[in-house]
């Protein structure tokens, strides 16, 4: 796991400037504390940081190939690295070093581009070939590890991380307006766009393209949902065990100690099982976090009975972390710091300080996102299901009904439904996350409602599925909007924040695809979501574990915004000089506040929403982009040509 950043500049005369490559490596010194790398040549630049993982002495990065013609830069794992160096071993290459790393570099060689087609891991990397003056950047295929680009008039700057590119003069910090919107709407900014206007997204199972005759991007990977014929539910379960085995089994190779996030839930304790299994006799660190909140709150909001009871069957070795509202407030500049972008999703506190607990004692940590996204586990999937028979039934009674009761009940919760079920799927569902609801939103920009970006992005996830294929119409979009815009981003920055590497069994791409050739009653089954994950581990893992329903990752933020943090909320959204009444209306924003505050309606979201995008424009817009706790890198020298 790692930073990668570079520059390749094709219409300047001036070459690249070595002291700023230095300066957007050590922008995310925290991503690879172990080691740094550069490469510097006339119009070209890249630089590292290492957390070392595998070939702990050699691996250092750039990597060649054996004539020096070819280099790369490169984040990620590639889980099959010893079969394709076998196998490029056999068709002539010659290797220097055990790293993955160096099996991408060959593989381009033999493959061209068509060498990500025979890569199984997590990846971000840029390959430049000095001969042809050529550069390929690619992603892997769910978004697990984030790339960001900046491109004008012949000039190309890629990252890890927004902050790097930031330190480019040239690059303007401005608020892009055309992710505001969308922002509100869900609570993140679905790619391609950021916050940042002229700052993109490379999107997942994308590769991008630069020469001398200019930038392009395409897709060489998409989740297709063919449901597989005459195929028994018998053999549908056992080839799922076959391959989440087999991605937990590839997922142990590392020169270093490994652990387990472990909520007590039904996919991370899977995947403490089957390490367990895999790993024999060997005790599993497990880690788990939870908050220091009043008795009566505790059962609402800790998941920790669960999680050492999952443990305890396991024979683990447990550890837990509690989080109190003043850790939640004090940690919030740096956590926006190091998410690079406004993404208002509460669930970061905790996993930051989680990640923060397993640093102490382990560098590489397994963890059960995505099994959701894949397998159906979240409870709006069969709402929007129930919703959408009822509209294809009723198509006109429904939305009457929904109105009668939105009158009797006039709740956001029931607002929300009532709005819903007067609307079809494809204006209906967007995602997983709730953002603001439409109205308030509006309001709060001052506009008419309309298409938004994020409207325009689930609308093309829809038409990529079959009208007939609700449910797994809804998995599309959040695979390729939610997963990696918010889930996974999340997940690498809060890691990569502590120096700490998170692999997800659940996102190999071979188990992804084999689940969207399930049929839907294997995934979701009357309200039983996850139907196959739970029969692979029924006797397996404890049946409390196995039949209670999903929490995720609650976070106190609705109390604590309105108690101990409401000093908190009114010295940062209400000051004259806050960053969001240039951007939106200071007395909806007054209003949402004291809605909250007043407990007349829970607003804990839209404040959370504000206060992100409020301590983000203070980081990144204000000010410099610089780390809150600065370390001081040492610097190797950079690479002669």
């Amino acid at each position: 796991m790692c930073g990668i950043c570079g520059i390749v500049n094709f219409d300047r005369s001036e070459p690249v400037d070595p002291d700023l490559v230095e300066r957007m490596t050590t922008a995310m010194v925290h991503r690879g504390p172990d080691d740094d790398g550069y490469f510097v040549e006339a119009n070209a630049g890249f630089g590292h940081r290492r957390l070392s993982i595998i070939d702990l002495g050699g691996g250092k990065q750039p990597i060649f190939n054996e004539d020096g013609s070819i280099l790369i830069v490169f984040n990620g794992e590639i889980y099959n690295y010893a079969e394709l160096t076998t196998k490029l071993t056999g068709l002539g290459h010659t290797f220097q070093s055990r790293s993955d790393t160096e099996a991408i570099v060959h593989a381009y060689e033999q493959y061209g581009d068509a060498c990500v087609d025979h890569l199984r891991g997590m990846f971000a990397f840029a390959i430049w070939d000095r001969r042809c003056k050529r550069l390929l950047v690619a992603r892997d295929r769910l978004g697990i590890k984030p790339l960001y680009f900046y491109q004008c008039d012949g000039f190309l700057a890629f990252a890890s991380e927004i902050k790097s590119l930031l330190q480019i003069p040239e690059v303007a910090r401005v608020v892009n307006p055309e992710a505001l919107e969308p922002y509100l709407t869900l609570r993140y900014v679905p790619g391609p766009q950021t916050m940042f206007k002229g700052i993109s997204k490379l999107q997942p199972g994308h590769l991008l393209v630069m020469d001398a005759h200019g930038v392009r991007t395409r897709k060489y990977w998409d989740l297709k949902y063919r449901v597989g014929e005459g195929i028994s539910s018998e053999d549908y379960l056992g080839r799922f065990q076959e391959l989440f085995e087999e991605s937990v089994k590839l997922r142990l190779v590392a020169e270093v100690p490994l652990g387990v996030f472990l909520s007590g839930g039904l996919d991370s304790s899977a995947i403490l099982a089957v390490m367990s299994k895999l790993r024999g006799r060997e005790r599993i660190k497990t880690f788990s976090v939870g908050y220091e909140v009043p008795s009566a709150q505790e059962d609402s909001v800790n998941e920790f009975e669960y999680a050492r009871l999952a443990a305890k069957a396991f024979g683990a070795e447990h550890h837990e972390f509690k989080l109190t509202a003043d850790d939640f407030r004090d940690s919030l500049t740096d956590l926006v710091w190091y998410l690079d972008e406004p993404l208002a999703d509460d669930s970061c506190i905790p996993l930051y300080f989680i990640a923060r607990l397993a640093r102490k004692h382990i560098t590489v940590v397994l963890s059960g996102e995505g099994a959701d996204e894949i397998l159906a586990g979240y409870g709006i999937y069969k709402r929007m299901l129930a919703i959408e028979a009822a509209y294809e039934q009723f198509p006109q009674l429904t939305p009457w009904v929904a109105r009668n009761l939105a009158s009797v009940f006039p709740g956001q919760v029931v607002q929300r439904y009532a709005r819903w079920a007067s609307l079809p799927m494809e204006e209906r569902y967007r995602g997983v996350s709730m953002g603001m609801p439409t109205a308030l939103r509006c309001e709060l920009l001052g506009r008419q409602a309309g298409q938004t970006a994020a409207d325009d992005a689930f609308r093309f996830c829809f038409e990529a599925v079959p009208k007939k294929d609700v449910l797994n119409r809804m998995l599309y979009a959040d695979a390729k909007i939610w997963l990696p815009d918010d889930l996974l981003l999340k997940a690498d920055k809060m890691t990569m924040a502590n120096g700490l590497e998170l692999r997800v069994p659940f996102l190999d791409h071979k188990l992804v695809e084999f689940a969207a050739t399930l049929p839907a009653h294997l995934k979701l089954k009357g309200s039983t979501g996850k139907f196959l994950l739970r029969e692979a581990m029924k006797n397996v893992l404890p049946k409390r574990i196995i039949n209670r329903s999903k929490k995720g990752f609650p976070v106190p933020t609705e109390s604590w915004l309105r108690g101990d943090l409401k000093n908190f909320v009114h010295d940062t959204l209400l000051a004259s000089n806050a960053a969001c009444r240039g951007y939106m209306e200071p007395r909806v924003i007054e209003r949402i506040v004291g809605e909250h505050e007043r407990g007349t309606e829970n607003r804990r979201q839209e404040l959370w929403t504000l206060l992100v995008f409020e301590i983000w424009h203070k980081l990144f817009i204000n000010t410099q982009a610089e780390t809150p706790n600065p370390r001081k890198a040492v610097l190797s020298k950079m690479r002669p040509c």
